[in-house]
C-alpha cells in the first residue's frame, strides 16, 4: 500500500493532503463474495456489483422510496435544504424503450428550479454514471450548491466500511472499501468539498439538515457503517456527471471512475443505446402484450441483466433484497443468489426470446456447479459456493428440462450434455418421490409441483439417454417416472377436504411423509406439518387437508394432465375460494393458504412472520392454465403488465389488502418483498410466447404424448412397485412386478413360498442411478415375497442387509 500516494493523495479533515495513507484495508482469504449495493432513494435506482463486476442498474420502484444509500441534496444555504423523494415531485421515463436507461425530472414544488438525471452503466466498466443538470430561476441557483450522498455497502452489509477522501488527478473524489471491494465516487468537474461520517451521527445527511449549510469535512470514516458526501457548486456548476465505480482494488475503483468521467456523456449515452440495439427485444411478442409490448422489452432487458459479468451464465433471481430497508447485515444472501429453479425459469424465458445462446451459457454454468451426486445447492452464490443447504427435487430436474430443450433445438453447440443428465436423474432416482423442500423451500413431503418437475425431467432424461446408446437406462427412468405418475393423485391429494364444502377431493399444497419414510417429522401428528413464518401466537401446525396451493397447474403445464382433468378441474375451485384476490388491476393469487411471508397485517415489514400476500407471477401461471383450457387468459396478461411499477418492475409481491397510506400501501401495488421479481418477468415473457403460439410453450411434447388421456385412455400402464431402503414398501398388487432399486452393485435373496424355494438374482447395473432387480408376480398369485439383499465386499465378504423384508401380494381389483 505504501505506493499508492504516487498515485493520489488521501485528504485530511481539513481538505489537506498528506503523504502515504495510514490505513491498511482489511483483507480476507475466505471471501464468498464480492457484492456491493447502492440505491438512488429520489430516483429508485439500485446500482449493483458482483465480484466487481456492475450488474446493469436496476428500477425497483417509484411507489415507495427506501432507505439513503445514495441521492442528491440540495440547498441554497439559507432558507432550505432538499431531499429529492421528500421535496421534488418526480417524473420517470426510459431514454429509449429498447435500453435501460433511465431520465428522471424532479421539480422544485415551489416551480423554481427543476434537476434533470439520465442514468446509465458505463457498458465497459463496472461503473454507474449519472448526468445531472439544474435549471429555474437564476437567482437561486447562483446560491445553490448540490450534494452527492452516499452509504455504501460493500461486500454485502453496511457494518465494516471504511471511507477517505482522497485528491486523484487534481479532482477531489471519494472512496469507500470492505475486504476486497472498493467503491470510488466523483464527479467530472471535482467535488469542492467532502466529508466521510457515520451514519445518523456525523453524515452528511446530519450535517446539512442542522443549519442547511457543510459544516463538517471529515477526512475518513473507518470501520463502520459510513456515509460519504461530496459538494458541486451550481453557482458555478449547472450540468455535470457523477460516476460510482467498484473495482477489486483501490486502482480499479478509481481508473475506472475517471476514464469513465474522462468520456463525455453524451457519447456514454450513444453507446449504451448502441449496445442494448445489439441485444433488441422479441418484437413478434409484443402482438401478445396488451400494452404494446412495453413490459415485454423491459422483462427482456431485465432478464439480461440479471445475468453476472464474470461469471457468465450466472443468473441471480433478484438484485434486490426483500424487505431490506428493515434488514441487516445478518441477511447477506437477499436474492442475488442463483437459485436453479429460478435460473431455468430464466433461461427458459429467454429460449421463449430466441436467446438460445444466453440459455446455452446458463446451463453450461449449471453443469459447472453440479455436485458429484448429480444434485444442486438449494442456492449458491455466483462462484458456486453453496448457500442454503435444502434439498429441493425440482431445483434437479429442472435443468434436465432446459437440457432437452435445448438438444432439441440444436442448441448445444459442442457441450455434451449426456453425463450431467444422467448424474442429475440418478438424484432424482435416489429421492424421489419425497422431497426435503417443495417450490416455496418449506416443507417435506409429495408436492405436486415438484412431482411434476420430476416426472417431466425424468422422461426428458430418458430420451436423452436412447439418443446417447443407453438405451436400458431410458427404459429404467421411463419405468421410475410411470410408477410416480400412476401414485401421483394417491400420494397428493385429500378425499376430506374442508376449505369448500361442496369439493372433498382435491389436491393439497403437500403430503407430508410418513413414519419410516425420509423427512418424516415426528414431532406433529400424521398427515400434518408446519408452516413456517406464522405470526407468534398463531396456529402453526395444520393438516394437509387444511393447506392448498396451484403448483398442481404444474401438471398441466408439462402435459401430464389434460385442462379439463376433473381433478384438477374442482382443486382450481379450491384454489379461487382459498387463494384469489381481486384487485384494481385484475385477479391474483397467495401461494397457500395460511403463509407467513409477506407483509404484516398492519403493514409492517417482514420479520421473520407476516401474512403472505399475492404474487403476480401466479396470475402468469394461471394465465397458462386458461390458454391450455380454452379459456380467457388475456385479462391476466393485462392484469401482470399492471401490476409492474411505473419502471416496469414486476414485484414478488403485491398488497392485497385495503389501503394503508401511512405505509405507502396500496391495493393491487408493490409489497414490500422482492422487486424486480426476475422469475415473474419470466413468467410474463413466457406467457407471451404462449400466447403468440397459441399452446403452452413449456409443454413437453414427449410427456404429453405419453401421460395426457386421449380417450379417456393413456399411451402407458404402470405396472411395477417400487421398493428402496429409503422408502419400503409392504404391499404389490398381483400382476405387478416389484422391482427392488439401490444406489450400488448388489444382490437379491428371495422366496415366494416361505423359504421352501430359494431364488437369487444379480441386480442390473444402469450407471450413476444405481441398479435393480425385478421380481414379477403373476395376476392370480397371492402370499408373501420375502427377500433380503447382499453388496459385494471389497476384498473381503458380502455385506448383508441383516433382516427379511415381506411384501405382500394382494388382488389387483
Amino acid at each position: 500500500m505504501s505506493d499508492l500516494s504516487t498515485s493520489y493523495r488521501w485528504l485530511d479533515d481539513d481538505g489537506a493532503a498528506f503523504g502515504a495513507p495510514g490505513l491498511e484495508p482489511r483483507w480476507t482469504s475466505s471471501r464468498k463474495d464480492a457484492v456491493g449495493t447502492a440505491y438512488s432513494a429520489s430516483s429508485c435506482v439500485w446500482y449493483t456489483l458482483s465480484h466487481g463486476t456492475l450488474n446493469e442498474i436496476y428500477y425497483p420502484t417509484i411507489d415507495r422510496p427506501q432507505t439513503r444509500d445514495m441521492e442528491l441534496l440540495f440547498t441554497d444555504g439559507e432558507t432550505f435544504v432538499h431531499e429529492e423523494k421528500r421535496d421534488l415531485e418526480c417524473a420517470f421515463e426510459y431514454v429509449d424503450g429498447d435500453a435501460l436507461a433511465v431520465r428522471l425530472v424532479s421539480r422544485d414544488r415551489g416551480g423554481r428550479y427543476k434537476v434533470t438525471k439520465v442514468i446509465l452503466s458505463n457498458p465497459h466498466f463496472p461503473t454507474v454514471l449519472m448526468h445531472v443538470k439544474v435549471e429555474g430561476d437564476e437567482e437561486l441557483l447562483s446560491r445553490m450548491k448540490c450534494y452527492a450522498l452516499l452509504a455504501p455497502h460493500l461486500d454485502g452489509g453496511g457494518a465494516g466500511n471504511s471511507a477517505r477522501s482522497v485528491d486523484v488527478a487534481g479532482k477531489r473524489s471519494l472512496m469507500a472499501w470492505k475486504n476486497r471491494t472498493y467503491l470510488a465516487m466523483g464527479a467530472d468537474c471535482g467535488f469542492t468539498r467532502s466529508s466521510c461520517g457515520y451514519v445518523g451521527a456525523s453524515d452528511g445527511y446530519q450535517d446539512l439538515f442542522d443549519d442547511m449549510r457543510m459544516t463538517w469535512q471529515f477526512g475518513s470514516a473507518l470501520d463502520g457503517n459510513v456515509a460519504v458526501m461530496g459538494e458541486i457548486d451550481i453557482s458555478r456548476k449547472r450540468e455535470f456527471t457523477l460516476a460510482i465505480a467498484f473495482g477489486d482494488g483501490p486502482h480499479a475503483a478509481l481508473a475506472g471512475m475517471m476514464q469513465s468521467l474522462a468520456t463525455p456523456f453524451v457519447d456514454h449515452l450513444k453507446r449504451f443505446l448502441l449496445q442494448w440495439s445489439r441485444a433488441a427485444s422479441p418484437e413478434r411478442l409484443a402482438a401478445a402484450a396488451t400494452d404494446g409490448g412495453t413490459l415485454m422489452r423491459i422483462s427482456h432487458n431485465v432478464l439480461l441483466t440479471h445475468e453476472d459479468k464474470t461469471f457468465s451464465g450466472a443468473f441471480i433471481a433478484s438484485a434486490s433484497i426483500p424487505w431490506g430497508a428493515s434488514k441487516g447485515d445478518s441477511d447477506l444472501g437477499g436474492y442475488h443468489l442463483v437459485w436453479t429453479r429460478d435460473m431455468v425459469q430464466t433461461a427458459s424465458a429467454l429460449l421463449a426470446c430466441g436467446r438460445t445462446d444466453t440459455a446455452l451459457r446458463a446451463l453450461v454454468y449449471l453443469a459447472c456447479t453440479q455436485r458429484p451426486d448429480g444434485s444442486f445447492a438449494q442456492n449458491f452464490w455466483i462462484d458456486g459456493t453453496p448457500y442454503w443447504q435444502g434439498i429441493q427435487l425440482d431445483e434437479v430436474a429442472f435443468p434436465i428440462i432446459l437440457a432437452w430443450r435445448l438438444w432439441k433445438l440444436n442448441g448445444l453447440g459442442s457441450f455434451n450434455v449426456f453425463p450431467f443428465v444422467e448424474r442429475a436423474a440418478a438424484f432424482l432416482v435416489k429421492y424421489a418421490p419425497i422431497t426435503q423442500q417443495e417450490r416455496w423451500e418449506e416443507t417435506a413431503g409429495y408436492s405436486p409441483s415438484t412431482l411434476a418437475a420430476v416426472i417431466a425431467g425424468l422422461i426428458c432424461a430418458a430420451d436423452i439417454a436412447r439418443a446417447h446408446g443407453a438405451t436400458e437406462l431410458g427404459g429404467f427412468l421411463e419405468s421410475y417416472a410411470d410408477w410416480i405418475e400412476a401414485h401421483l393423485d394417491d400420494w397428493t391429494t385429500t378425499n376430506d377436504g374442508i376449505l369448500l364444502s361442496d369439493v372433498k377431493r382435491h389436491y393439497v399444497r403437500v403430503w407430508p411423509p410418513c413414519a419410516g419414510e425420509p423427512f418424516h417429522d415426528p414431532s406433529v401428528p400424521e398427515a400434518s406439518f408446519r408452516i413456517a413464518n406464522r405470526e407468534p401466537g398463531e396456529k402453526y401446525e395444520f393438516q394437509a387437508c387444511e393447506v392448498v396451493d396451484a403448483g398442481f397447474l404444474e401438471l398441466v403445464r408439462y402435459g401430464i394432465r389434460r385442462a379439463d382433468d376433473p381433478l384438477i378441474v374442482d382443486s382450481l375451485k379450491v384454489v379461487d375460494h382459498s387463494l384469489k384476490v381481486e384487485t384494481p388491476y385484475g385477479p391474483c393469487w397467495r401461494r397457500y393458504n395460511h403463509d407467513g411471508y409477506g407483509q404484516k397485517k398492519d403493514g409492517g415489514a417482514y420479520e421473520g412472520w407476516g401474512q403472505g400476500r399475492a404474487w403476480p407471477l401466479l396470475a402468469g401461471e394461471r394465465a397458462h392454465y386458461e390458454l391450455a383450457a380454452g379459456g380467457d387468459y388475456k385479462l391476466l396478461i393485462t392484469a401482470m403488465e399492471r401490476f409492474s411499477s411505473k419502471g416496469g418492475m414486476l414485484p414478488e409481491q403485491i398488497w392485497d389488502a385495503p389501503d394503508i397510506p401511512s405505509e405507502s400501501l396500496h391495493l393491487g401495488r408493490s409489497a414490500g418483498a422482492a422487486q424486480p421479481l426476475v422469475w415473474a418477468h419470466s413468467e410474463y415473457l413466457k406467457l407471451l410466447r404462449s400466447a403468440s403460439d397459441g399452446r403452452v410453450f413449456d409443454r413437453i411434447a414427449i410427456v404429453e404424448e405419453r401421460y395426457a388421456v386421449q380417450k379417456g385412455e393413456r399411451r402407458f400402464k404402470n405396472h411395477h412397485e417400487i421398493y428402496s431402503e429409503a422408502r419400503p414398501i409392504t404391499r404389490i398388487r398381483a400382476g405387478y412386478t416389484l422391482r427392488i432399486v439401490d444406489a450400488g452393485h448388489f444382490r437379491v435373496v428371495y422366496s415366494t413360498d416361505n423359504w421352501a424355494t430359494v431364488n437369487q438374482t444379480i441386480a442390473n447395473m444402469v450407471g450413476p442411478a444405481g441398479s435393480y432387480v425385478d421380481i414379477a408376480t403373476s395376476a392370480k398369485q397371492a402370499g408373501v415375497i420375502v427377500f433380503t439383499l447382499a453388496w459385494p465386499g471389497e476384498g473381503g465378504p458380502d455385506r448383508w442387509l441383516g433382516r427379511n423384508v415381506e411384501v405382500t401380494v394382494v388382488p389387483s381389483t
